[in-house]
């Protein structure tokens, strides 16, 4: 009885109170963020009353609201010849597969109790669960594509076609980029992939995949936000010029595939940090000890308690900077045609994926320790920055001609 109750309360707490709202806060952050790199005011307009004789818009958080209100309060309409059921079940798909896979990730470190003995910060803490992470995020195509189907509409029939050739396309990438990850760490237990990303290399280092896998981190990433379709890779829906599948959807069907994407956001960072950023783990202050940095030293509660508490927090902290990145690569980066994304996902993505799967393999065996898989990811970091740094640069047009 113990274990359903707890399991509850950790799926309500994460999977709906932390990652559903932080998918509201996001689509605020969404307009604010593109505000600020378009050097525009962003949201103001929605207010429930005036304060001081003008619109009190707190920051114009109160949009979130009024998203909801306008979604829940539309008509929903139903095309006439559309197959009724999978219309409806269709937007339903992508949401519940994201909300799977907020299962399985651990959100904090084992909390340990007198009374119950060690309670697990994860919903379902499953062996395979890395596996499955990957075959229930391969079921939300299932979604787009039944509803450009379902709707007997032709424009959103070849939205969903896109983005089922992009699912599949970025999915074998996106496997084979974790590959590197389950040679060095040695599991495919999530928890399990956290735990051994604790400690330091060479003394300074932290373990965390970023540094032992960087190759294998930008990959993933890349691919990931290609299966979320966001932008750079948004082909299926773009809003400006393309039909999506979600043509014929109004009221709390587009705001179900609206509320969607988001989670998707929150569910591609809650992943990453897990495989490449220790998780819930912090160095020096989060990691071998039950110590606690903040929650202990405020309040004065239980060892075990604080730790979890400040892991948490570490983990909630990561999850939200890397959706703040997500966003801004959103506004950063013009849109792909499609004959570059496909490329990128056959002839670029998928090789180097390989390519780093038998470096691993073979620097692995080299050296158990990871301490030469160290060493290179280091040194490919800096390259990178030196190649960012260092790179060409755009020639003045006064400069022409001199």
């Amino acid at each position: 009885m113990f274990l359903v109750v707890s399991t509850l309360i950790k799926l309500v707490v994460f999977a709906l109170v932390f990652a559903l709202g932080l998918a509201a806060i996001l689509t605020w952050m969404e307009r604010r963020q593109s505000a600020y790199s378009q050097d525009r005011l962003g949201p103001t307009r929605a207010h429930f009353f005036k304060l001081f004789g003008r619109p009190f818009v707190l920051f114009g958080l109160l949009h979130i609201v009024a998203d909801a209100l306008k979604m829940f309060f539309k008509e929903p309409f139903i095309p006439k010849d559309a197959d009724r059921g999978i219309f409806r079940v269709a937007p339903l798909i992508g949401f519940c597969t994201s909300l799977v896979i907020l299962a399985l990730v651990p959100f904090g470190p084992d909390l340990v109790t007198e009374r119950w003995g060690v309670i697990p910060l994860q919903v379902a803490r499953i062996d395979a669960g890395l596996l499955l992470v990957l075959a229930v995020g391969s079921l939300g195509v299932y979604g787009v594509a039944l509803a450009g189907w379902a709707s007997n509409n032709r424009f959103a029939l070849l939205g969903g076609m896109r983005a089922s050739a992009q699912s599949v396309s970025y999915e074998i990438a996106l496997g084979l980029t974790i590959v590197g990850v389950l040679i060095a760490y040695g599991s495919t237990e999530l928890s399990a992939i956290v735990n051994a990303q604790r400690g330091l290399v060479h003394g300074f280092l932290p373990n965390w995949g970023i540094f032992i896998q960087p190759f294998a981190a930008v990959l993933f990433f890349v691919a990931a936000t290609a299966e979320t379709k966001r932008a750079p890779f948004d082909l299926p829906e773009g809003e400006s010029e393309i039909i999506g599948y979600f043509l014929e959807y109004s009221s709390m069907g587009f705001g179900m595939f609206m509320l969607g994407e988001f989670i998707e956001i929150v569910v591609l960072s809650c992943v990453f940090v897990t495989l490449f950023l220790g998780g819930w783990q912090l160095p020096y202050l989060i990691g071998d000890t039950s110590s606690s940095f903040l929650f202990g030293s405020l309040f004065g509660v239980n060892n075990s308690v604080a730790h979890a508490l400040d892991g948490m927090l570490v983990f909630g902290i990561k999850v939200f900077f890397m959706c703040a990145f997500q966003l801004q690569v959103r506004w950063t980066l013009p849109r792909f045609r499609y004959d570059q994304l496909m490329r990128l996902g056959w002839k670029t993505l998928l090789p180097l994926a390989l390519a780093n799967i038998f470096a691993t393999a073979l620097l692995t065996w080299w050296d158990p320790t990871l301490k030469i898989l160290g060493h290179v990811g280091v040194a490919m970091i800096l390259m990178f920055v030196l190649v960012v740094v260092a790179g060409p640069r755009r020639v003045p047009a006064e400069s022409h001609g001199h």
